[in-house]
């Protein structure tokens, strides 16, 4: 294979070879012996490749062993060699010596330098392959191909948070879905809960009717079934409910800082939690009678519960957010200007609550879906033809199509631009719909509205050939030779939302209605004056709407989103038998959704560090000088985005730094692999104790290739403190050694090997 070009510079100094790599703006890389560039360079594992390779073998004065009364210094460019065969090294620190000793053949200890092997890239071979084949996690792509593919050599203690995993990246509320699972298969709702109000304050809401994209990213459909988060959110948040006067409680401090909020839809709600947590005084006011907006007035009933939404509304007024409902905002006392001088803030959240019309004659007869759903929220119950038909392909059109079927008409067709494949319904409505006994014709657009005397008798439709131009604006076109006629007497129109913004429509920038805003901040053009949800953003989901009501009350009150899941944290696999595994049939409580949350695997990295030298620094205590600081070397080692440190990209190491050890002090290096030659650990064990007579004490035991960062195992040093070496000692280290593994379909037999290191080291 050949290698891509770049431009390769000799630096003769630390400050020349970081000083290209800051002005590089990532297009540079530095190169050492021991870091392996050439072979990622040469198999192209990468969807990109550097300009420029910056040399640090050139650089003078880096490679040294020195000995001091208080310790070792090593260059960072000294080699394998040149420690192994140091005769200080190997009298001194045996364990430094036997472990750079175990690295490869003599020809690359001679090549491979300190820092090198401890920088090294990731070695799975999942992540070597090119993106095409594996798009592998650690590279930025959405899942670990070992984590349910071929794992034998990978890791047993669990994996490593290195990307967002696909389903909260996916979430429209970036709702961090495995770190709340983890809480929920411990049995610990309360921790589980304040992860999920932490992006959504409604989950008992969008339990119930989120589209749940987070599940068509779910890995775990690649193995079996993906897990059923929505109805997990949806238990969580009972849960929340039944808990309210604790997890949804008042503010502790109230600030004199004041917000007004118009509409109490999703978006408006999401704001009025995130603000009034935050100390402010939150004021609501909705034209309805009560709070929801299209929860309370456009779903229905056997979707969403409206006694649910109610719970979480009075929940709201506990917290003390004030709601004002039958107020359109407009009127005397209640127009935008007096908001303004009110309150320190106002949020405009109204929604999408407009119908667009046919520009076709007799469209009067028509009915909106809109005022068709909200009269049924409202307590009315509208006529319903024998034969309805009904206009749009959108979640609302299902909504409307499926309620006039429960309501008793005998026969309901939904007629759409679009073809079946890209309705813009949520498929498993439509999925419910047709389970009712819906017909859908798609790909079917009005043409002709039928009546005989003031009365409909039904539409001509026709053929909808496209829906968009090349341009991707709406602009139908029709083949008006294929036409057919349906026999309707009622026809219901619900072919797309639009705004009210006549409050608003002289002061706050729109566009055809829909307000304009700054998109990193919600503001609109007025001072203080905010916007989100639908009345921004056109008709989307109501968890896309939760997203916009928390974005603004961040942006009101200067909040910094907080994460459960930053990138290096440790992680509990939960793949460990691979048998496959369906989902929970029916999530009623907690103990079916500890069973649910268990499918989820826990998306992480699990490559492991194939560094030799890493354990080994870490047993000795040693620090890790670089251009810009000096780490322990239990910090350096942190998993990360193509690499295996804590390095930036334009930091060095410089310099490595190891204590010297007490004269009692016994220390070595074992190395379980499959061919002595050339091969990365299977698994390592690096160990360093002081001996009080024959009691141990100060233990510093480190495994690698275990886990995706070399692996301190304190419980067992604490064990050993104050234990004599003997066998009995071993089994029972090596017992506590293995508690917390969560092995594999492949690799368990790391687990036995992790014992028998511990046993031989110390009988």
């Amino acid at each position: 294979m050949t290698l891509r070009n770049f431009k390769h510079i000799s630096a003769l100094s630390l400050a020349e070879a970081t000083d290209i790599l800051s002005k590089s703006g990532g297009t540079a890389v530095a190169i050492a012996g021991g870091t392996d560039l050439m072979g990622v360079l040469k198999d192209k594992i990468h969807t990109t490749s550097p300009e420029v390779v910056v040399d640090l073998k050139t650089i003078p004065n880096l490679a040294y062993v020195k000995a001091g009364k208080k310790g070792l210094r090593i260059g960072a460019l000294a080699t394998l060699t040149d420690i192994c065969t140091n005769q200080t090294v190997k009298d001194q620190y045996a364990l430094l010596a036997q472990a750079a000793k175990s690295v490869a053949s003599p020809q690359l200890r001679n090549m491979g330098t300190l820092g090198g092997n401890i920088c090294q890239e990731p070695r799975c071979w999942y992540y070597r392959a090119p993106d095409d084949i594996f798009h592998c996690l650690r590279k930025g792509g959405t899942k670990c191909g070992a984590l349910l593919g071929e794992n034998r050599y990978h890791s047993i203690f669990g994996s490593v948070r290195v990307a967002q995993p696909a389903c909260s990246e996916i979430c429209p509320g970036s709702i961090e879905i495995p770190a709340y699972m983890d809480y929920v298969r411990k049995g610990d709702l309360r921790s589980a809960a304040l992860i999920i109000l932490a992006n959504n304050p409604i989950p008992s809401i969008t339990g119930r009717i989120c589209p749940h994209l987070c599940e068509s990213k779910c890995n775990r459909s690649e193995f079996d079934e993906a897990v059923s988060i929505r109805n997990v959110e949806r238990v969580v948040g009972d849960y929340i409910l039944d808990n309210a006067a604790e997890l949804l409680a008042p503010p502790a401090k109230q600030l004199k800082k004041s917000v007004a909020i118009v509409g109490a839809g999703p978006a408006g709600l999401s704001a009025a939690y995130y603000l009034r947590k935050a100390g402010y005084q939150v004021t609501v006011y909705d034209k309805m009678p009560e709070a929801g907006g299209m929860l309370t007035y456009g779903i229905p009933a056997d979707r969403l519960a409206k006694d649910v939404v109610q719970r979480q509304i009075e929940a709201f007024k506990a917290m003390g957010i004030e709601f004002k409902f039958n107020t359109p905002v407009g009127e005397k006392g209640t127009t935008l200007k007096d908001l303004c001088k009110k309150f320190t803030s106002v949020f405009l959240a109204s929604g999408a609550w407009g119908e667009r019309s046919l520009p076709m004659k007799k469209a009067e007869l028509l009915t909106s879906g809109i005022d068709f759903l909200a009269g049924i929220g409202l307590g009315k119950k509208p006529a319903i033809g024998k034969q309805v038909l009904v206009v749009g392909g959108g979640n609302v059109a299902v909504d409307v199509a499926v309620t006039a079927k429960r309501m008793g008409a005998q026969k309901v067709t939904m007629v759409c631009l679009e073809s079946r494949d890209t309705m813009p319904a949520f498929e498993e409505e439509i999925a419910e719909a047709l389970h009712e006994g819906v017909t859908i014709l798609p790909s079917f657009g009005p043409h002709k509205i039928l009546e005989k005397k003031g009365s409909l008798t039904g539409m001509e439709i026709v053929s909808c050939t496209s829906v968009f131009d090349e341009k991707g604006q709406f602009n139908p076109k029709f083949d008006k030779s294929a036409k057919q006629t349906i026999e309707a007497d009622q026809i219901i129109l619900a072919i797309g939302q639009s705004t009210d913004i006549a409050y608003a429509k002289d002061q706050i920038e729109n566009n055809r209605g829909w307000i304009v805003i700054d998109e990193k901040t919600q503001a609109t053009n007025m001072k203080g004056v905010y916007a989100g949800g639908d009345i921004v953003s056109g008709p989307a989901s109501v968890i896309h709407a939760v997203a916009a009501g928390r974005k603004t009350a961040f942006s009101i009150a200067g909040i910094t989103p907080k994460t459960s899941m930053p990138m290096g944290q440790s992680l509990e696999v939960q793949c460990d038998s691979h048998e496959k595994c369906s989902r929970t049939v029916t999530i009623q409580g907690p103990d079916d959704i500890r069973a649910e949350a268990a499918r989820c695997v826990n998306c992480g990295c699990i490559a492991v560090n194939a560094s030799d030298m890493a354990p080994a620094l870490m047993a000795l205590g040693a620090k890790i000088k670089t251009t810009k600081r000096t780490l322990n070397a239990d910090d350096f080692f942190a998993a990360d985005i193509m690499k295996c440190t804590v390095l930036d990209p334009d930091e060095l190491v410089e310099e490595i730094q190891i204590p010297a050890p007490a004269k009692t002090n016994r220390q070595g290096y074992q190395k379980f692999r499959i061919r002595n030659a050339i091969d990365f650990p299977i698994v390592s064990l690096a160990y360093s104790f002081n001996l009080d007579g024959k009691k141990i004490k100060d233990a510093n035991i480190v495994l690698g290739a275990v886990a995706p960062i070399p692996l301190r195992v304190p419980a067992v040093e604490a064990f050993l403190e104050g234990k004599s070496t003997s066998d009995k000692t071993a089994v029972a280290a090596g017992d506590i050694a293995v508690k917390a593994v969560k092995p594999l379909a492949k690799n368990a037999f790391k687990v036995q090997i992790v014992k028998a290191l511990l046993r031989k080291m110390l009988v």
